[in-house]
């Protein structure tokens, strides 16, 4: 690891910052005259719109009368160019386009009803505990939520595609409100002057299933509704060019080890001290630095960035959210991984290392689950072949293959175990899992 000079640095001032606060109101979310073009901080106040009673009574409808149409094209969830509220940039990291092979006929949606219709329809719905009496109680934030997701990714919320409206009412809102609940049951176990760490919620996802986009939404509804959150991948703690290299001539042959990726190209002890230092961030104006990596240094092997242009996160900090495409991955057998592939075993013996250095600070877990890891490669797939459509560098269908083919051995002989029990360490009853669909939608459990 290369000498950590930044634990001081990371501490930068105990100068207190107030806030901006904004108001958004429910009567506000179909004024035709409403500017809803900029997305910068609003905080979400109460609203004026009560729904009560019977969850089949009669609710009021929502007004008919359409916002500016801004629907995806023809092969993405939402616009090429959405992700993008240019005010919002999750802890120094830009969102890309986002695409989906999901169908986009228009499923418009103008009243509560259907809308409450649609939101118990989710399969997430049973999961994180709601009943359609509570979908009834809250439908007023479901609707808030609604909005601010849609001004984020710059859609109309009255003329949401069948694709949008999924991956917005059955997929983020449920995952954000269930991160909500986690982060009240943390905090009610500890007294009033105590000072409360934050709730580490680790992602755990293949590559390419949308985990980094489901961050950038939860980071932006936690900024939305007055919550600080810090966001880290564990792309954030590869090992620097001039590490990897020793990493590579250290295992010669060994293809699994050859790139950044698998158990073994990771800075654990940068890991496990960022971990610790933001596990500290409990009081007004204290800030640090979080690590960054860029992966298109030493064209395209990476290299760690400097730390002058790594973000800065200030506390207090009530969320972390730490994604990665291995984490929650638990050593297994050396039998068991040689008989997927040999050059894995040195793999399963560096992740012995992983857990003091990652998972022990996870605190709940979202796991996300697909049926076929070839999935990973079509993805990765589709993602280049749009970039090239565009005139942008990308693979070819080769070098796709060949990217790929270096993390499917972790993948078919970690997952199961990772979906049959869990990350390593983890609670039952605070892990989440989601099963989706090649289109990268949640479903029902098979």
């Amino acid at each position: 690891m290369a000498g950590l000079n930044i634990l001081s640095p990371w501490q930068l001032s105990a100068s207190s910052t107030s806030s901006s606060s904004y108001s958004l109101r429910c009567r506000h979310f179909y004024d035709f005259n409403n500017n809803i073009s900029n997305c910068g901080d609003i905080k979400c106040g109460s609203s004026t719109l009560s729904i009560s009673g019977n969850p089949k009574s009669k609710r009021p409808p929502l007004s008919s009368q359409m916002l500016s149409n801004s629907s995806g094209n023809g092969y993405s969830w939402m616009q090429d160019n959405s992700a993008s509220c240019d005010n919002f940039s999750p802890n120094g990291r830009k969102q890309g386009p986002l695409n989906s092979v999901s169908p986009t006929e228009q499923a418009q949606v103008s009243s509560v009803d259907d809308l409450y219709d649609f939101i118990c329809s989710g399969p997430l719905i049973n999961k994180i505990g709601l009943t359609p009496e509570k979908v009834v109680e809250s439908i007023d934030k479901w609707i808030e939520y609604g909005l601010l997701l849609c001004r984020l990714f710059q859609l109309n919320q009255l003329a949401l595609n069948e694709a949008q409206k999924i991956r917005i009412y059955h997929y983020y809102i449920p995952v954000f409100l269930w991160c909500e609940q986690e982060i009240s049951q943390h905090c009610s176990k500890f007294k009033e002057e105590e000072e409360i760490p934050p709730l580490v919620i680790g992602f755990s996802a293949p590559q390419g299933c949308g985990k980094t986009t489901l961050v950038f939404a939860l980071e932006y509804l936690f900024k939305i509704t007055g919550r600080k959150a810090a966001t880290l991948s564990i792309d954030d703690f590869y090992l620097t060019a001039e590490e990897q290299a020793k990493l590579r001539d250290s295992n010669p042959g060994n293809l699994l080890l050859e790139f950044r990726g698998n158990a073994g190209s990771h800075d654990l002890p940068l890991s496990a001290e960022t971990l610790t230092a933001l596990s500290k961030l409990t009081k007004e104006g204290v800030k640090m630095k979080l690590p960054r990596y860029d992966k298109s240094a030493y064209n395209g092997r990476g290299d760690r960035a400097d730390p002058t242009t790594w973000p800065v996160v200030e506390g207090p900090l009530p969320v972390i959210l730490f994604e990665g495409w291995m984490l929650g991955f638990k050593p297994l057998p050396p039998e068991v991984v040689k008989a997927v592939d040999p050059q894995l075993e040195t793999v399963n013996k560096n992740l012995e290392a992983y857990y003091d250095a990652w998972h022990k600070y996870v605190n709940s877990w979202i796991v996300i689950k697909i049926q076929d890891p070839s999935y990973v490669y079509q993805w990765r797939l589709q993602a280049e072949i749009a970039m090239r459509a565009d005139g942008k560098p990308g693979m070819s269908d080769e070098e796709v293959k060949d990217f790929v083919s270096r993390y499917l051995p972790a993948y078919k002989a970690y997952l199961p175990t990772l979906y049959s029990e869990g990350p390593t360490g983890s609670d039952p009853k605070h892990v989440l899992l989601i099963d989706i669909d090649e289109g990268r939608n949640p479903i029902l459990a098979c």
